[in-house]
């Protein structure tokens, strides 16, 4: 078939895989479309954690019409048993005759041996059609096989002279209701939200996804030295919500009146007098954490920029104009002596939200948290 071809049959399986947003971390997002005769005969994506991958999806239905059909994939099929059979094996046994791969799977257990294996049982494959899109859909995944940490995602909001909150400490409501539901949306995209103890004492949030059918994604709290309100409604509900404190205090006596409730308390190293963020990473990364957005106050935004623990952006501006010396800034720590110093961020997408914008961004090269992904490398 011709690139174009190609294309428009990728950027259908691109669009399948998207459904599975929310449902299926920390696995890929994958979607595949089956051709024969120019003609769709199946489609399919992953669809939820354990469940099938999307090949076998597509391929379900499909019957003896697969063969000598074309697959069109996002990502390499597996090659290797898991909680689901080798998608490569699928293919197979269905004779299809040729699969075109959007994207690499990092996943040393596969990285290239899917391909291979097809290859070398006379299947036709083609490589790298869409590319940095099929790339892109995936973002949390490559950046977690690689780094084995999560995927920060900070978001704030604030208003046009850059307040988060008035001088009084009011933040609520700075935002309209769309912008409020895309960040539901958003949380239910994560696997993890974090936060820190500052933050749940000034505002005592529930931290949770508020949309029919989200997924609860697990809530972090940083509080280095355990000081939380056992009433706090994020400790009231860990029954219902998975609740996990990242701390430096190593009294467990002190953490029984957490874990009574529900509550997941981990120690971690202490560094400049707060939690040890980037030690904090590689612990949620080996628990199987791959994604955090974090809505942090400034104080615990400018740790994270400072540990280079952040990946990408989510920044909501409204309309709207507190004034005040005194009203806090979403980025607090020392912050940089010259504008040169600054971390740069590389926008991805402006969008608007009833009233209020959105600047998406990922972390510029040479930046605190780049790990070469924002370019697709």
């Amino acid at each position: 078939m011709s690139e174009t071809t190609d294309q428009f049959f990728m950027e259908r399986a691109l669009m399948l895989a998207g459904r599975g947003v929310g449902a299926v971390n920390p696995n890929p997002l994958v979607g595949a479309v089956v051709v024969k005769e120019g003609a769709i005969i199946g489609e399919g994506w992953h669809e939820r954690f354990g469940g099938p991958h999307a090949e076998r999806n597509a391929l379900a239905g499909c019957g003896e019409r697969a063969e000598g059909a074309t697959l069109y994939v996002t990502l390499e099929p597996c090659c290797h048993y898991g909680k689901t059979p080798p998608c490569t094996q699928a293919i197979l046994s269905h004779k299809i005759g040729r699969v075109v791969v959007g994207a690499p799977d990092p996943n040393p257990l596969v990285a290239g041996k899917g391909i291979r294996q097809l290859r070398e049982a006379g299947v036709s494959v083609t490589e790298g059609v869409l590319l940095e899109r099929c790339r892109e859909s995936n973002r949390i995944f490559f950046h977690y096989m690689e780094t084995k940490t999560p995927y920060v995602t900070m978001k704030y909001a604030m208003t046009m002279d850059g307040r988060t909150a008035t001088h009084a400490g009011y933040s609520k409501w700075i935002t309209g209701e769309p912008a409020r539901i895309r960040v539901h949306e958003d949380r239910s995209r994560h696997m993890a939200i974090m936060t820190g103890a500052g933050t749940v004492e000034a505002d005592d949030p529930m931290l949770n996804c508020r949309l029919p059918g989200g997924r609860q994604p697990v809530r972090l709290i940083c509080d280095t030295h355990l000081r939380t309100s056992p009433a706090a409604r994020v400790v009231e509900s860990a029954g219902e919500i998975p609740t996990w404190f990242l701390t430096c205090r190593g009294d467990k006596s002190a953490w029984r009146v957490y874990e009574e409730k529900g509550c997941r308390v981990l120690e971690l190293p202490e560094r400049e007098g707060r939690v040890d963020l980037a030690a904090a990473m590689k612990r949620l990364g080996e628990e199987g954490i791959d994604s955090i957005y974090l809505e942090g106050g400034g104080r615990l935004n400018g740790a994270a920029l400072d540990a280079g623990i952040v990946q990408a952006l989510h920044c909501y501006i409204a309309p709207k104009l507190f004034g005040g010396e005194k009203s806090k800034g979403p980025i607090g720590g020392s912050g940089v002596t010259f504008p040169g110093q600054a971390a740069v961020m590389k926008i991805t997408e402006i969008s608007h939200y009833g009233e209020d914008i959105l600047i998406e961004c990922v972390m510029g090269k040479n930046c605190p948290g780049d790990s070469g992904q924002s370019e697709g490398k």
